[in-house]
């Protein structure tokens, strides 16, 4: 898909994003135009958006520009089933409330829990007792969390995957001298392409664990994808992948 200009979410004052400004170098090297916009644009429907405009910026500037061009906003998937067998811990759904009833009859044993929807409600993080909900204030306990065993990850790393194709691989948090193991993350994107679950374009984070075993830490979709090391033309080229993608979902038949 040929795009003739490019809006990248910026409200004009302040410094950009990262993932902005490896979006600006990598369209002005495409040679296509790149145009700024605010968050109150999208929400006025201000953008004159169609097939040959390609538009980025954070969740909700992108899930409002789905919903002017009628595309259908993508399921949140951190733990693809067709990827159970890369996760290398427990991973289970539940509700805050569940959770907290386990803390607080002392059945439950500590656990890792953070929202399963979009709108994030509060930080994801390691509940070691009942005291620790505190935290999360007055968050719906009847919300959707994932619950995932606690496990030690020596290193992290986000995997950039256009179709079958790895484009990058950077380290963000651990010890970048411990590597994965890259027929594990090989067989795993291969196996997510084959299931046919998969996005066009997306990252997918894998770690290292304490065992020494290289596995699953979570997906993320490509249509708003945080950039940590990846070189503009890359970046630029995953996101345009999966705006296409999007755009064309928009004129599919639903059933």
């Amino acid at each position: 898909m040929s795009y003739v200009v490019a809006y990248l979410q910026y409200a004009g004052s302040g410094p950009m994003r990262y993932e902005e400004k490896l979006l600006t170098e990598g369209f002005r090297r495409l040679g296509i135009s790149v145009r700024h916009y605010s968050l109150k644009r999208i929400q006025r429907r201000q953008l004159a958006l169609g097939p040959d405009v390609f538009i980025a910026g954070d969740m909700d500037a992108m899930h409002g520009a789905m919903r002017q061009l009628r595309i259908p906003i993508p399921q949140p998937d951190d733990y693809p089933e067709a990827l159970r067998g890369f996760l290398g811990r427990k991973v289970w759904a539940s509700t805050l409330g569940e959770i907290e009833c386990a803390m607080d009859s002392g059945s439950a044993t500590t656990v890792f829990v953070k929202p399963a929807d979009r709108r994030k409600s509060f930080t994801g993080a390691v509940c070691y007792s009942e005291r620790d909900f505190a935290a999360w204030g007055n968050a719906n306990r009847r919300q959707r969390v994932w619950c995932s065993e606690v496990v030690t990850w020596i290193s992290e790393y986000r995997v950039y995957v256009i179709d079958q194709r790895i484009v990058a691989i950077d380290n963000y948090n651990g010890d970048n001298s411990v590597p994965l193991n890259m027929e594990t993350v090989e067989s795993a994107v291969t196996t997510y392409y084959r299931s046919g679950t998969a996005p066009t374009a997306y990252g997918i984070d894998f770690g290292v664990l304490a065992n020494g075993e290289t596995a699953l830490v979570e997906a993320n979709d490509g249509y708003a994808l945080g950039a940590y090391d990846i070189a503009a033309d890359q970046y630029t080229e995953l996101l345009m992948n999966r705006w296409s993608d999007l755009l064309m979902s928009a004129a599919r038949p639903t059933d």
